[in-house]
């Protein structure tokens, strides 16, 4: 049993962590690919346990509360999207979460209201017309501080990368170029990482929907380098709940 910490940095709603930044520290235990299941919001700033339950499987727990699960996983996609530095950047322009309808403006990867150095400040936005549907996509450049002690980007923040675009990409509706403005929640993350860049190098995500069912939205996602090498994918089933929910007050 080894213990995390959840820093209030790093939170999506107010008071609970980021799920793909939480999904990250866990899965830190796991080698290669793996999926954590989200069945609590993890609190802030406060010792969780991280349990090793056999097989490869770990659970977070605060107490004898079940936070999260995870195991090892084969987390291949049936399709990669990539855009250039430059069309990724437009696409943020175009993100159809406007900063001043943002439903959770201090989170940690999206949130409008995040300091540059502080926040991940990832606001993706759609591309042009693709043949599969719809893409989106932001640009990333890491900060120096986001570094592990190996001087490259610690794997969690990879993770967290490619959380919050997912979520814009359920919600994403290309008819209209705007949010369903559903209040969802990370319930599932997926994710394998192939490379992990330094921090000061501009990186690519890119996202799409892949199916909806009854409160379950699904999305994909990869991030690569600006020379298009495959850094991780990542795929994500989102919840959809009661806005007090979200904002975690329920």
């Amino acid at each position: 049993m080894t213990q995390i910490i959840i820093d209030r940095r790093y939170c999506g709603p107010p008071n609970s962590g980021n799920g793909g930044y939480v999904c990250g520290r866990l899965a830190r235990h796991i080698p290669g690919g793996a999926e954590v299941t989200l069945r609590a919001p993890p609190p802030l700033d406060k010792p969780l346990d991280a349990i090793a339950t056999g097989d490869g499987t770990w659970e977070l727990r605060d107490g004898t509360t079940l936070l999260a699960t995870g195991r090892p996983a084969n987390v291949e996609l049936a399709r990669l999207e990539t855009a250039s530095f430059e069309a990724a950047c437009a696409a943020e322009s175009l993100t159809p979460v406007k900063p001043h309808d943002h439903p959770l403006p201090t989170c940690f990867v999206c949130g409008p209201a995040r300091a540059k150095g502080d926040g991940l400040r990832i606001f993706a936005g759609p591309l042009e017309r693709r043949s599969q549907g719809p893409v989106l996509a932001a640009s990333w450049t890491p900060d120096p501080n986001l570094a592990a002690e190996d001087g490259l980007v610690a794997p969690e923040f990879l993770w967290s990368a490619l959380d919050c675009p997912t979520g814009y990409a359920c919600n994403y509706d290309p008819q209209n170029g705007s949010s369903d403005w559903a209040p969802i929640l990370l319930g599932r993350m997926s994710a394998r990482i192939e490379a992990r860049p330094r921090p000061g190098e501009r990186c690519v995500i890119t996202t799409w929907p892949i199916g909806r069912d009854g409160r379950k939205r699904t999305a994909e996602a990869a991030l690569h380098d600006e020379a298009g090498k495959l850094l991780a994918v990542a795929r994500t089933t989102w919840i959809v709940v009661a806005p007090d929910v979200l904002l975690g007050q329920a």
